[in-house]
């Protein structure tokens, strides 16, 4: 039988990639712009791959961290740390009021379509989302080594926690390309953007709170872990 505890936190990798796949700021609506400007579907899909290539190598910097903080910062100050960090950046979105930077015009490649993406899951703290998971993956690596003296191997521990560190941030970004797509390809072919100006829902206020929530959630958890 499959122990819950297991399961949780992919699930949450994956739920939280689906959420930032359905923020039109992560690039389904930059996509779908595209589209619109070459009238044509395969814009749309041709997109997609270097949005969430430049959405993973921002989680993937987070999942870094995350993995070389916790070889000499305590679990518990690691989410205590994580939990502030989230709580200022929520704060932070709302005293510039959810402002959105242009970072590139529409006539982009790839690779400016790549940079465009990692600069904005960085700028709306996407990585930081996933920091109470991480942690909590990283607490429990299974790819920690044991020397003859009984220590810790730095070498053993490192590789465990990049080769998890990579697992997760392609659970996330999956999930995130699979939702991202969906809408995207959705809304080119059967929806249209003028739908969207009449049914328009906040999704800055859900954003922020959802950082404001794993804030809090990461502070109870490090509070619990003292």
């Amino acid at each position: 039988m499959v122990d819950p505890g297991d399961i949780w936190p992919w699930l949450s990798l994956a739920l939280l990639g689906a959420f930032h796949g359905l923020n039109p700021a992560m690039g389904w609506l930059f996509a779908v712009a595209l589209g619109l400007q070459e009238r044509r579907l395969r814009a749309v899909v041709a997109a997609l791959l270097p949005i969430a290539i430049g959405h993973a190598a921002s989680i993937g910097l987070v999942a870094v961290a995350v993995g070389m903080l916790q070889l000499v910062v305590s679990r518990a100050a690691l989410l205590l740390a994580g939990g502030v960090v989230l709580l200022a950046f929520a704060a932070y979105k709302v005293a510039t009021r959810f402002r959105h930077r242009r970072w590139v015009g529409m006539r982009v490649g790839p690779r400016q379509l790549a940079l465009w993406s990692f600069l904005m899951a960085t700028a709306h703290g996407a990585g930081l989302m996933l920091v109470p998971v991480l942690v909590h993956l990283f607490g429990d690596d299974a790819g920690l080594t044991i020397s003859g003296t009984g220590h810790a191997s730095h070498t053993g521990v490192i590789g465990g926690s990049l080769e998890l560190g990579m697992t997760a941030v392609a659970v996330h970004t999956a999930a995130m390309f699979l939702v991202m797509g969906l809408i995207a390809v959705t809304v080119y072919q059967v929806i249209g953007v003028e739908v969207l100006r009449r049914a328009w829902i906040n999704l800055d206020l859900i954003w922020v709170s959802a950082l404001a929530l794993a804030g809090l959630v990461t502070l109870g958890l490090g509070l619990l872990a003292l």
